[in-house]
């Protein structure tokens, strides 16, 4: 039996999976890599260390995949997005550490380009909005406060590049729409990069990834530098619209969440290229083949996970992120608590890189268990904020949410998501829907699934909640939520 390898590189660790042509998850290795806080707001990663964690979880899957008698059939990457990867073409190493989707060292200079009105072009252009979220400000601050050379030895990608560079012995230097699209370099109508937007943010263009299409040829692995391995890497996809499309979303207005280190909505838009909408991103969902790319509506939420996070490493409230929803659940509600999680800002819909994080309501009574449901609640009123803009903007409101990623197994978390909503939250048996997205693609590229239809046929609901709370209760609860965020 042949299996597809997902590569899903996170922001705070890597897992490969090795997934059947069922969609089943037979087999998985992780590692969590260090995170990297040089002054506040500043976030960095080490690409050595992704590297090195990345290869430690293939070594580990591949080798039980051949004692298991299978073989692998290709490779599928998915990855944080926006985070910024340099490193030199000839030597292959890092120019400096990564800049993480996270980082917010590049306010100011967003601010500046937006007071000389380059906003609106970006908008056009790329479907985004002028944020240090994006790649394109992290780039011009390597070239120039960051000290990287803008030589012809220069590469540059997002960490699906860097990975697939590794993996390929060097030999490949590609990237797929879904990642091109969060760059803030590419024009996301004419499928290429902009000469102007390059130009206006001091990149070369010969340092940039070719992209193409998200199921597809990549290229072949180098055994030598991956362990052992020598299979297509076929499937690229952003860690989002892997997910939307591992949940099956392929109709129009088909909408997810997936509750990572931080949370992204995304509703499926279909082939046509919307106008932009404000408070949210227009992005490229996936491109299968030759067929035309499929277009998405994003809201971002920055801190979701990161904030469970927080509360084990930074404040020592927990041991493992496990305990969460357990502790939450020990008390009726947040005793009047709330808990904004502006860690690096606010992200859709309000687009606030200087917004910090703040705790508002405590009172003597106040414990640990308060303090951990109002970090539970905080992730679905973060993601009623972005739906409300989706419902706004689309005109209509969603039928349904799915829902994935580590803090989905909550179920305080998606009845209090259905309640906030006023609609059913469906979490599928299969939660790892980023990796299985990933491994969609790349299986399709090699003949594993004839159809995007055929790959999702194996989506299966293990629960869905539907809405129980009274609507002044809502009500009540999204009035001191919006209190707080003001």
């Amino acid at each position: 039996m042949a299996v597809v390898l997902s590569i899903d590189a996170g922001t705070s660790g890597i897992r490969t999976l090795a997934i059947d042509e069922h969609g089943r998850v037979l087999r998985s290795s992780s590692r969590e890599f260090p995170q990297h806080f040089p002054r506040p707001g500043w976030v960095e990663h080490d690409a050595d260390e992704i590297w090195d964690a990345t290869l430690a979880t293939l070594a580990e899957v591949a080798r039980a995949t051949e004692a298991a008698g299978e073989s692998v059939a290709s490779i599928g990457i998915t990855n944080q997005r926006e985070t910024v990867v340099v490193w030199s073409r000839r030597t292959g190493r890092p120019l400096h550490r990564a800049i993480v989707w996270q980082d917010r060292r590049t306010a100011a200079d967003c601010d500046a380009r937006r007071a000389a009105g380059l906003e609106p072009l970006i908008r056009r252009r790329t479907g985004l909005v002028l944020d240090p979220y994006f790649s394109a400000t992290k780039l011009a601050w390597l070239l120039t406060e960051g000290g990287v050379d803008a030589s012809p030895d220069l590469a540059f990608g997002t960490v699906d590049s860097w990975l697939l560079h590794q993996l390929t012995g060097g030999r490949e230097h590609a990237t797929d729409p879904s990642n091109a699209s969060r760059t803030m370099l590419y024009d996301i109508g004419a499928l290429a990069w902009s000469s102007e937007l390059c130009a206006e943010f001091g990149v070369p263009e010969s340092c940039l990834p070719e992209v193409r299409p998200s199921s597809g040829q990549f290229g072949v692995t180098d055994p030598e530098a991956a362990a052992g391995l020598s299979v297509p890497v076929s499937g690229i996809a952003g860690d989002q619209q892997a997910a939307l499309f591992g949940q099956a979303c392929f109709e129009p207005g088909m909408a997810k969440n997936t509750y990572g280190t931080g949370s992204f909505v995304l509703v499926n838009l279909g082939p046509s290229l919307p106008e932009p909408t404000e408070g949210l991103l227009t992005t490229i969902a996936w491109q299968v083949g030759t067929s035309p790319p499929m277009y998405a509506m994003e809201g971002a939420i920055f801190v979701t996970g990161a904030a469970i996070q927080w509360l084990r490493d930074g404040l020592g409230i927990i041991a493992d992120a496990a305990e969460i929803g357990p502790l939450a659940e020990s008390v009726p509600d947040c005793g009047g608590v709330s808990f904004v999680p502006a860690f690096t800002g606010m992200g859709s819909p309000y687009w606030d890189p200087y917004a910090r994080g703040t705790i508002l309501g405590i009172t003597r009574g106040i414990g640990r268990a308060h303090l951990a449901r109002a970090v539970v609640e905080s992730m679905a009123y973060q993601t009623r904020d972005v739906v409300d803009a989706v419902a706004a903007a689309a005109g209509t409101r969603l039928a349904e949410l799915r829902v994935d990623g580590g803090a989905s197994v909550m179920n305080l978390l998606c009845q209090f998501q259905a309640d906030l909503l006023g609609v059913t939250v469906r979490r599928p048996a299969v939660q790892e829907t980023t990796a299985l997205g990933a491994a969609y693609l790349a299986g399709l590229a090699v003949g594993v699934w004839k159809t995007p239809a055929e790959a999702a046929d194996a989506w299966t609901e293990e629960a869905s909640f539907t809405p129980s709370m009274a609507e002044e209760q809502v009500e009540a609860g999204l009035a001191t939520w919006r209190r707080a965020v003001e």
